[in-house]
């Protein structure tokens, strides 16, 4: 089975290598129809709300048997193990303080 590349992979990037991206100018868009008013009144904004809270991202190490502990917790509080570690390190935070 072969694997799909991705081009956020070093994989990936090889093989999108050779291909050359296509200005927009060149592109046909003849065969889309316009969106209606309608459509337009019905459209909704995609992805996450801004707010003023916006949790920030971060690249963090843990041992796999950690993080393999903290999922098992996460699951058996039936909560996402981001948030769940975003909690614990909450509490740890505000008892040292």
């Amino acid at each position: 089975m072969k694997k799909k590349n991705s081009e956020s992979s070093a994989r990936g990037r090889r093989a999108g290598g050779n291909v050359k991206p296509i200005p927009d100018s060149q592109i046909d868009f003849s065969d889309i129809p316009e969106s209606t008013e309608e459509e337009l009144r019905a459209a909704r904004r995609v992805g996450r709300p801004s707010s003023g809270m916006a949790k920030q991202l971060i690249a963090i190490r843990l041992s796999p048997r950690l993080l393999n502990q903290l999922r098992k917790m996460a699951a058996k509080r039936k909560k996402p193990y981001q948030t769940l570690i975003h909690e614990l390190l909450e509490k740890a935070a505000s008892h040292a303080a």
